[in-house]
């Protein structure tokens, strides 16, 4: 696919691609093999999967079974609240690492802030990012508040915060911050799980040429946030690639940040109690 291997650079100038592809909700097994199978042959080189999801196990076999070169997949998986802590989290690594089928992960990430646990969890990615076995280090769902408190013991900054981000929760402030700090934001839920019919993506679509997802995709792009949308459905895998062909106007870029309403599908990372 045309430029599917567009990446931005980590601040320790480990490199991963802009658009990759999350396979959360889908069953370990057949289903999410079948999914990665299918992604890999379209284009896609950067997956997104967690300890929670389940499904470790199966995206590790379509990678090992594609035959592409390991150095030219990027895998990015995630530590589950009820592991947080130092020594609980190395274990969870290990077993993320075993089902993979993986001796490095190209991105560790802690899934959720828990309060009281995320620092010490952090100083175990630390550890495992010093030893080689992680190429980069980040988190996920983490506000600047809980930025701001990693930071005063961390050793070393987050490479990445993933959070919830599309037109209806442009998550500015922190987009900012994480841009101070030389943090990489990365996009779940871009697509606001599937909610896409708001006029003005449908118009900028039409004028464009693309479709509504295609609109909005182009629009984390081009604010420099990295986006792993979803989907099992081949077409739709290419769909969602083709965002490489076009740029959108100032004009539209403006027009959809205005339609943010701090609106959330996912979990509140403020008030979450899993």
């Amino acid at each position: 696919m045309q430029q599917l291997d567009q990446q931005v650079v980590l601040r320790n100038g480990v490199p991963m691609p802009s658009l990759g592809f999350g396979v959360w909700q889908l069953q370990d097994g057949r289903e999410v093999s079948e999914a990665v199978r299918t992604a890999l042959e379209v284009g896609y080189r950067s997956f997104d999967t967690a300890s929670f999801y389940g499904n470790e196990t199966g995206v590790g076999k379509a990678i090992k079974e594609s035959g592409i070169a390991r150095e030219d997949i990027f895998v990015t998986t995630k530590v589950w609240n009820q592991d947080h802590g130092y020594e609980q989290t190395l274990r969870a690594f290990e077993a993320s690492r075993r089902k993979l089928g993986l001796d490095v992960i190209d991105l560790y990430l802690v899934h959720w802030p828990v309060k009281g646990k995320y620092a010490e969890t952090w100083r175990a990615l630390e550890h495992l990012y010093r030893e080689g076995y992680a190429r980069a280090i980040g988190v996920s769902n983490f506000q600047t508040y809980h930025l701001d408190h990693l930071l005063e013991t961390c050793s070393i900054v987050p490479m990445v915060n993933q959070v919830e981000f599309h037109p209806l929760l442009a998550q500015k402030e922190l987009r900012a911050y994480c841009a101070e700090h030389g943090i990489q934001p990365e996009a779940w839920g871009p697509l606001m799980s599937g909610r896409l019919g708001r006029a003005q993506v449908a118009e900028m679509a039409a004028k464009y040429g693309k479709t509504p997802a295609q609109i909005v995709l182009r629009w984390d792009i081009q604010h420099g946030v990295v986006t792993i949308p979803k989907s099992a459905n081949r077409s739709r895998m290419i769909e969602n690639a083709g965002i490489f062909d076009f740029a959108l106007s100032d004009e539209d870029m403006a027009a959809l940040d205005a339609m943010n309403r701090n609106r959330r599908f996912g979990a509140d990372p403020d008030n979450f109690n899993f």
